[in-house]
């Protein structure tokens, strides 16, 4: 099986967790500040929050925002569903916004038209999660432009992104957001084997952040509400949870990072190998727009089901028993049975849709051989009845 994503692990990173079981600390030790700084320092953020997955991070980027009962977050239908879900964990009410049928990112029109009748509406969002699909970055310029006109605040779900570029800077410099979001699950860019990290440059924001990350416990005197009884002394101040990274973690993140720039830079030639690979056939290959550089994350095709070759069904199940491990990027959240009883249904997002009826992802990941690749193209030739 050749999977759709996969992690590399090399001596060194082994290494980096050795070390790190070999020493006093397992767990709130000097690696995690170390891993946060690295992170801060390659995409020029101020503040970094190394936490135990992106869904955390998003979580407590939500309540440092003050979002919560009665307020809208809005999110991209094409994407995990915890971009939505964050704002259900603060007991915010969740909508969508369509997509850019080219990028597949929230559309920016679709945003400012849907802006425009909830401000009618009374309904206007509180926060807006964008979702940076695949490693490509959305439209921030547009996006913080309508914030700034309709008072929302921003979420950059980076999920997909850490080592691409924006304008010509480092996704989660916050130039265009409040908080920025990565992920290191192992099919993500780098990795820490489960992890994430919120990023910003607001010294508010994180200071609320690392108190939501560790049960709202602080040892630090200026942020208690009483005087301490003695040098052992901690309070709990707000109601936070235990959202830390692990040592073993940030090392093999430490250890990830160095190779960053080397990841993302393979990843954007394999897809452009895959480009030219798949020029002939009746599919769309990823867009890329000339002013971003993605992570490259994922590497998704519609299909043209025009020519009634073959089914979605049909080729995504025929790649599948010839060993490729494709998958599918994402059904859309306001599709699925949680979101349906809410009151969506199908046809509320219709450009989401059609992407869902037409798209599959691709192996791609930094050790992939052209043999590989190769592999991949020739089987889906013979899916789509062009071998």
């Amino acid at each position: 099986m050749i999977p759709y994503g996969r992690q590399d692990i090399q001596q060194q990173d082994i290494d980096a967790v050795m070390a790190v079981l070999k020493s006093d600390f397992l767990t709130q030790g000097p690696v995690v500040p170390r891993f946060e700084r690295g992170v801060a320092e390659k995409v020029g953020a101020r503040h970094a929050l190394a936490v135990n997955s992106a869904t955390s991070a998003l979580h407590i980027a939500c309540l440092a925002l003050g979002l919560g009962d009665g307020d809208w977050l809005w999110t991209s239908p094409i994407t995990f569903v915890a971009s939505a879900n964050c704002g259900l964990y603060c007991g915010a009410r969740v909508d969508f916004v369509d997509i850019d049928p080219q990028t597949y990112n929230l559309c920016p029109v679709a945003l400012e038209r849907k802006l425009v009748q909830a401000e009618r509406e009374g309904r206007l969002p509180k926060v807006v999660v964008a979702v940076h699909l695949c490693g490509q970055p959305c439209d921030m310029q547009a996006i913080h432009a309508l914030a700034e006109q309709y008072g929302f605040r921003i979420i950059e779900d980076a999920s997909h992104a850490i080592g691409g570029e924006y304008r010509g800077e480092y996704i989660g410099n916050g130039r265009y957001s409040d908080v920025t979001v990565f992920s290191f699950h192992p099919v993500k860019i780098i990795t820490t084997a489960e992890g994430g990290m919120a990023l910003t440059n607001d010294d508010a924001l994180a200071q609320r952040m690392y108190l939501l990350r560790s049960h709202g416990v602080t040892r630090d005197a200026s942020l208690m509400t009483q005087e301490p009884d003695g040098p052992w002394y901690y309070q709990q101040v707000e109601l936070g949870f235990n959202y830390r990274m692990t040592e073993l973690q940030a090392a093999l993140g430490v250890s990830q990072l160095e190779r960053l720039d080397e990841y993302v830079a393979t990843r954007n030639a394999l897809a452009a190998r895959y480009d030219d690979l798949l020029a002939d056939l009746p599919l769309t290959t990823p867009w890329q727009h000339p002013e971003s550089y993605s992570g490259r994350h994922l590497y998704v095709i519609r299909l043209d089901l025009d020519g009634g070759l073959v089914s979605h069904r049909q080729a995504f199940e025929t790649l599948r028993s010839q060993g490729i491990g494709v998958n599918l990027h994402y059904i859309p959240v306001h599709l699925q049975p949680y979101y349906r009883q809410m009151g969506f249904a199908e046809g509320d997002f219709p450009k989401a849709e059609a992407y869902y009826r037409e798209a599959i992802s691709l192996p791609l990941f930094p050790t992939m051989s052209e043999e590989q690749q190769d592999t991949v193209v020739a089987a889906l030739k013979q899916a789509m009845g062009r071998a």
